[in-house]
């Protein structure tokens, strides 16, 4: 049997799960733990079809809108970690539905931004990507135009806005810190007197794991984002490496999703994992690495991660005990 090739294996830290994600995914597990089955999650809690599917089998269902709920269901119904428009916790009430909101408190922090604005009179820019359900749910939070959506630099260039001296911007948590840059330097550099977020919108860990990916996209002859495509910041991972130079940089979900042919020859490979991508998928893609190369693993750190954010409310421990 001929040896197997040498493959140096480079993995990016932080990578995978962010506070935000591991809140999201304990509130439904919590949830079933506490309720029983069915628990209704409105859209994926997270973009990640592994963990989606391993909530099913424990009895979410997953619905795209509350209409799809029953009526008179005693069932928990959770909003997921993106953010939902008020008009959705106004219909869960009006339905009298047991809501537990497992928004992120990082974007739950951009809509109060957003409100704060609103109530100063500003007429408000929103950078992100249209249709993401992020954006969604922050267009949601204010009246229909009191929000306009920045897409990119050329949205930027060409915005005319009522008053320029009285507008403000936010952005989506989950943008490539560099693009967000460029539209950012581009309003400051039109409207002098916009005003920003006292502290970046971006979130610690949309911008750890794209730090990391540019120490090791460089140096490796390959890179995998592991990461679904409806997954934003999985996306800029990807579009990060190709930035920083790297010859190859996939996205793939499973390791069955990878195209071998694309990996010939190569000699280092680096992995990381989007936000809402488990470190087990991580694992199987490193075994079927193993199966076809010698490995040599190591770990390139740019940022040391320690956030922790609280389940709601109902279902803390110190809840249950009352």
């Amino acid at each position: 049997m001929p040896a197997k090739p040498q493959l140096k294996i480079v993995l990016c830290s932080p990578r995978g799960f962010c506070a935000g994600v591991v809140r999201a995914i304990d509130t439904v597990e919590r949830a079933l733990a506490i309720y029983g089955a069915p628990v209704y999650v409105r859209h994926e809690i997270v973009h990640n079809r592994y963990v989606v599917d391993s909530l099913k089998t424990k009895g979410a269902i997953f619905v795209e809108e509350l209409a799809e709920i029953p009526d008179h269901t005693n069932a928990p119904v959770v909003f997921s970690a993106h953010g939902v428009p008020k008009s959705v916790p106004a219909d869960a009430r009006a339905r009298n539905f047991f809501s537990l909101d497992a928004t992120c408190p990082l974007v739950t922090k951009v809509h109060r931004e957003a409100a704060i604005h609103f109530k100063r009179g500003r007429e408000i820019l929103l950078i992100g990507h249209s249709h993401h359900p992020e954006v969604v749910g922050t267009l949601g939070q204010l009246p229909p135009g009191a929000v306009t959506l920045i897409e990119t630099a050329q949205d930027a260039a060409t915005f005319v806005p009522k008053d320029p001296d009285n507008l403000a911007f936010v952005t989506q948590t989950t943008l490539s810190i560099d693009d967000t840059a460029e539209i950012v330097a581009m309003l400051k550099d039109r409207f002098p007197n916009i005003s920003g977020p006292h502290k970046e919108d971006i979130c610690y860990a949309t911008t750890n794991r794209q730090l990391a990916v540019k120490k090791v996209a460089p140096v490796v002859d390959a890179l995998i984002v592991v990461g679904a495509p409806n997954s934003s910041n999985s996306q800029r991972l990807r579009e990060v490496a190709e930035r920083e130079g790297c010859p190859i940089a996939v996205l793939a979900q499973r390791a069955s999703d990878l195209d071998w042919s694309r990996f010939a020859g190569i000699k280092s490979l680096g992995i990381t994992a989007g936000a809402s991508a488990p470190e087990v998928i991580v694992e199987e893609i490193m075994g079927a690495f193993a199966e076809r190369y010698e490995l040599d693993v190591e770990t390139v750190s740019a940022a040391e991660e320690n956030e922790f954010f609280p389940l709601p409310r109902p279902l803390r421990p110190e809840a249950a005990a009352e």
